[in-house]
């Protein structure tokens, strides 16, 4: 396919992604705007604020400034009249990403994938930077720069990834070719990059799965703790609808806050907080509903839930040890020992970049720390996930591994004497 037709089929993929995102923000508020203030209603601002909320959802982010006549109304102290906003829901940057990486693929698939990455990222730039353009807001301010380089980003590393993990697997007849010709030279070593990468995926999926199965366990636990919230706030059906899609877009989020949790360090939702299996230590915390799922006391029995992260690393040691028996390679303890430590620091790498996301300011005062510690989370997670991939992967070898191998290079070295009779 020509480079200028996978390139313009790229930016209308980054079109619909940008556009989609748009709509899913301003659909709930449009319907907010209707119901709260009828058809007389300011639609001006609604375009700025859905905007801003965009560029929030991709990780921008922003200041919130009140207006002197909302303080005096709520009677709101002025102390807390600016303040930062920096925890956002992730649920839309994920979206943009996936979506990134399936426009990426199909580039790949189609032979121009450095095309199809450039065009997708450059149209997506320019999406970008319109919105940045059109929605300046007197309450919600985004730093200009970063509200067009950040959602930028997002898109270009989906696309990018999803590009070369197909061009690396299938070939691409260029750079990718190129670099994986030159691996492939490393003899038994030639395994370790490709299995390093594949087994981090493995641990991110498996961590993200176990931290998604605690807060539905702790949503049947505490459901009651966040009705109650939900009841104290004093909401209407409207406000009760918008309260459980703000919870929703903050579901990967708080998938970040669980895995730091089974990590061993926890999370913070105020100065002076702190959630972990050593111990809780809460005071007086907003009345958001979702923090009902917070548990008001630990157990030193908790403390075996970091057994789930090197349970993860178990699961990425045994599904690569499994692929390397299958291909017979790698048989030294030199580049499985590399592998296991390439999939820790990939995934604390990961860890790491997930809590810079999922941390920062939720609102004024002591409420300016809230989320993971990027170091603590990190380190938990490469020295946990270590261990439990070294287990597999340095282990000693099986009997029934060791007649499975000698079984293949029986199939393979018969069949390149046996010639096939009509």
């Amino acid at each position: 396919m020509q480079r200028l037709l996978v390139a313009l089929l790229a930016a209308l993929d980054a079109a619909i992604a940008a556009a989609v995102g748009l709509a899913v923000v301003l659909a709930p508020f449009t319907l907010l705007w209707t119901l709260a203030f009828g058809l007389d209603a300011d639609w001006g601002a609604l375009w700025p604020v859905s905007g801003t909320l965009w560029q929030f959802g991709h990780g921008v982010p922003l200041e919130v400034v009140l207006p002197d006549a909302l303080l005096s109304g709520l009677g709101i102290s002025k102390d807390a009249a600016r303040f930062a906003l920096s925890v956002p829901p992730l649920a839309l940057l994920v979206f943009t990403l996936l979506f990134a990486a399936r426009s990426g693929r199909r580039a790949a698939v189609a032979g121009r994938w450095i095309s199809g990455v450039v065009g997708g990222t450059a149209a997506f730039a320019v999406l970008a930077a319109a919105v940045a353009v059109s929605c300046r807001s007197d309450v919600l301010r985004a730093p200009f720069a970063a509200a067009i380089v950040i959602p930028v980003a997002v898109y270009a590393v989906g696309a990018l990834a999803g590009a070369v993990v197909h061009a690396w697997s299938e070939g691409d007849d260029g750079p990718i070719d190129l670099l994986r010709d030159r691996v492939d030279g490393w003899g038994e070593w030639a395994a370790v990059p490709g299995e390093a990468v594949r087994g981090a995926v493995v641990v991110t999926i498996a961590l993200t799965g176990a931290s998604a199965l605690g807060i539905a366990a702790m949503t049947l636990l505490r459901g009651g703790e966040v009705v109650a919230l939900f009841e104290a706030a004093h909401v209407d059906a409207l406000g009760a609808l918008m309260l459980t899609i703000g919870h929703l877009a903050y579901l990967p989020t708080l998938i970040v806050w669980a895995a730091s949790w089974f990590a061993g360090p926890g999370f913070s939702v105020g100065v002076g907080t702190g959630v972990s299996p050593a111990g809780t230590e809460l005071g007086v915390i907003p009345g958001i509903p979702v923090l009902g799922l917070l548990p008001e006391h630990s157990s030193i029995w908790m403390l075996v839930s970091v057994l789930v992260p090197i349970a993860c690393g178990a699961l990425a040691g045994w599904m690569v040890r499994s692929r390397l028996v299958w291909e017979d390679t790698a048989h030294g303890y030199g580049p499985r020992a590399a592998i296991a430590l390439s999939i820790a620091a990939l995934s604390a790498g990961i860890a790491a970049l997930a809590a810079v996301l999922a941390s920062g300011s939720i609102g004024p005062g002591r409420l300016a720390e809230a989320g993971p510690a990027v170091g603590p989370f990190a380190l938990a997670v490469g020295v946990e996930v270590l261990i439990g991939a070294a287990i597999l992967l340095l282990a000693p070898r099986h009997p029934d591994e060791l007649a499975e191998e000698r079984t293949d290079r029986w199939n393979t070295e018969m069949a390149r004497y046996t010639t096939p009779v009509d």
